[in-house]
């Protein structure tokens, strides 16, 4: 039996593309082979890729002075081709810390080049996200990085930064695809695919022309965006399954209505955990207001040590992965793209019933 899964990623998955790539498992476009078998160098999988990013450029209004490239490493090999494809030795970056996430950008970026910490709300406990007024960019920065959404801390940004001339790049993991955005407004957009994308090992990177050619000397060719977007994500054997798996989602957003519609879906699910927890009395959201999650919704029992009975019985009402992030501790319910709006209600009633249980 299926269950409604929470997980943070790798997440659910749309039944439909599940029982689609069941049904063509092992023949594939009648080719008598499953798609992880055909050639990345085939017609028939070259059509497909292609596709797919047709489909993502329609999705989200890619502008068609930007490359889309499907690599491998996800977000967290980004963390370093960043700074080797955009910065030279010594150049000046800005980073905004807002959770673990960004946090670990950052560190990864001060290997590279000199990192300026523009906004930290390390002193919030990653509960809330900066005024869009409280910071500014740097003169000599090269780019300002931010993660729009904290997976870990269910934090949000309600605001995309004005960065002006300066490229803005953005960890968009947890947040991509599940609404309208303006391309226009980044340099450069990455994100995980095991969230809103596909399964884990696949990284969507989405680059402005303007930003290729600047790669460091000693970047490995298969970190060099403008290697990679010349030889279309396949210098080598790109992650061929993954990138099937996406194909399947990105036709499944565009039969469910495109991003506005899978945008206001999202919002319906996010309003209605978030106005059971605020009205219930019992179940608390550590976040401000104004920076909670749409994609993902952590929230505490005034018992910690009720945690693990909560989850386990969830569990037996066929509510999975509810456990929050191990560094943080209770609970937290991700709502991604595939997660139905039956399976919130379903989670509502569990945690009211819990309530007058244990309350």
């Amino acid at each position: 039996m299926r269950v409604f899964n929470f997980a943070a990623g790798p997440a659910t998955l749309p039944l439909s593309v599940l029982e689609q790539a069941s049904r063509e498992m092992t023949d594939w476009q009648g080719s008598g082979m499953s798609v992880m078998e055909v050639s990345h160098r085939s017609k028939p999988f070259i059509a497909l890729a292609e596709q797919a990013e047709r489909d993502l450029r329609e999705l989200m209004g890619i502008p068609s002075n930007y490359k889309v490239l499907f690599l491998q490493g996800g977000a967290t090999g980004q963390f370093t081709a960043i700074p080797l494809n955009l910065t030279a030795p010594g150049a000046v970056v800005d980073y905004l810390n807002t959770g673990a996430w960004s946090k670990k950008a950052l560190g990864e970026a001060t290997r590279y080049c000199k990192v300026n910490v523009v906004a930290d709300e390390a002193g919030s406990h990653y509960s809330t996200v900066p005024a869009a007024d409280s910071w500014q960019v740097s003169a000599e920065a090269t780019y300002v990085h931010y993660t729009p959404n904290e997976t870990i801390g269910g934090v949000e940004f309600d605001y995309v930064p004005n960065t002006g001339a300066v490229p803005l790049v953005a960890d968009m993991s947890s947040t991509i695809l599940s609404r309208p955005i303006d391309v226009s407004r980044f340099g450069l957009i990455y994100a995980g695919a095991q969230k809103n994308i596909g399964p884990s090992g696949l990284v969507l990177v989405i680059v402005r022309e303007d930003l290729l050619g600047r790669a460091r000397a000693d970047t490995p060719p298969i970190w060099d965006y403008a290697v990679m977007a010349k030889e279309g994500s396949m210098l080598n054997t790109p992650p061929t399954f993954g990138i099937y798996i996406a194909a399947l989602v990105f036709q499944w957003l565009k039969r469910e209505g495109g991003l506005a519609a899978i945008g206001e879906r999202n919002g319906r699910k996010a309003r209605l955990l978030y106005d059971f927890i605020d009205a219930s009395g019992y179940y608390k959201s550590p976040v401000a207001r104004n920076a909670r999650s749409w994609m993902n919704v952590p929230f505490t029992i005034p018992n910690p040590a009720l945690e693990k009975t909560f989850c386990s019985e969830a569990l037996a009402a066929g509510l999975a992965n509810l456990e929050g992030h191990r560094s943080v501790g209770g609970m937290r319910a991700s709502i991604y793209n595939a997660m139905p709006l039956q399976g919130v209600e379903a989670l509502v009633a569990f945690m009211r019933d819990f309530q007058q249980r244990h309350g």
